[in-house]
């Protein structure tokens, strides 16, 4: 089984000050820390899973420039047989624009199964992976906790609200946007870090796609970044039951929120 796993390096945000750049519409990266993906390294996990029980070809796939190599110097270390990256240059892209560049590049390779991560920790748009399947017209399934490969075919867990499980069959080839906790990602050893220095990184240009530059246009724009407002904190309500109800009731009014 050959699979296809889209990978990002993302800005390592939690426990640390943000601040917004002078644009107003992103934040300071400079001093950050990067690291891959967290859905997308379960992504990676399931898919190296898969080829050790299937054997097969697994192949990461990413868009950026030099320095995001990391996370594909990661997957290959992880197990991945191949990695591509998809240069840029200067184009900034959206949503839109990953899943198209991804698409024209897919679209050369030989795959059974594609997987992403549910969404990415830099924009939480989870929007990539289903406008990719939906362009490169696979059948595709999203928020996956569970895969189970049989011939054309495969069965597949995908969460849902309220903590239930949806189990599908979905029809060779497909897409599927990975869940974290769908597995335990593996250690990078030493061992699969120099493993990975012998193993395939092909680098891509859009010219190298053949994109014209009116493929290139991106669908959203952001129109301003913010930090959430200062508030008082939670207001505790003391009482028995009928008191906290009242309470509450007069909060909800004096929002405006219709009771």
């Amino acid at each position: 089984m050959n699979i296809i796993v889209c990978v990002k390096r993302v800005p390592l945000t939690q426990e640390v000050d943000l601040e917004i750049d002078g644009s107003g519409k992103k934040i300071k990266e400079d001093a950050l820390a990067y690291v891959i993906n967290d859905w997308d390294n379960y992504a990676i996990e399931a898919a190296v899973q898969l080829q050790e029980n299937l054997g097969g070809e697994v192949t990461a796939v990413t868009i950026g420039v030099e320095d995001d190599e990391e996370v594909l110097r990661r997957a290959l270390a992880m197990g991945a047989d191949r990695a591509v990256r998809i240069d840029p240059g200067e184009l900034v892209t959206d949503g839109y624009l990953d899943a198209t560049i991804l698409a024209k590049t897919i679209s050369g390779l030989e795959y059974d199964l594609i997987l992403t991560g549910v969404q990415s920790e830099d924009r939480n748009t989870g929007m990539v992976g289903i406008m990719l399947a939906e362009q490169l017209g696979l059948a595709h399934a999203a928020v996956t906790n569970g895969v189970a490969p049989e011939e054309n075919a495969a069965t597949v867990h995908v969460e849902l609200e309220g903590g239930i499980d949806e189990v599908s069959r979905i029809q060779l080839p497909a897409l599927l946007t990975i869940q974290t906790g769908i597995n335990e990602p593996r250690y990078v050893s030493i061992m699969g870090i120099r493993k990975a220095k012998k193993k395939e990184l092909k680098v891509m240009t859009l010219d190298d796609l053949g994109f014209g530059a009116e493929a290139l246009i991106p669908q959203t724009q952001i129109e301003e970044v913010f930090l959430p407002p200062e508030t008082e904190g939670a207001e505790m309500i003391e009482g028995d039951a009928a008191t906290v109800a009242e309470t509450l009731i007069r909060i909800m009014g004096e929002k405006g929120v219709a009771v």
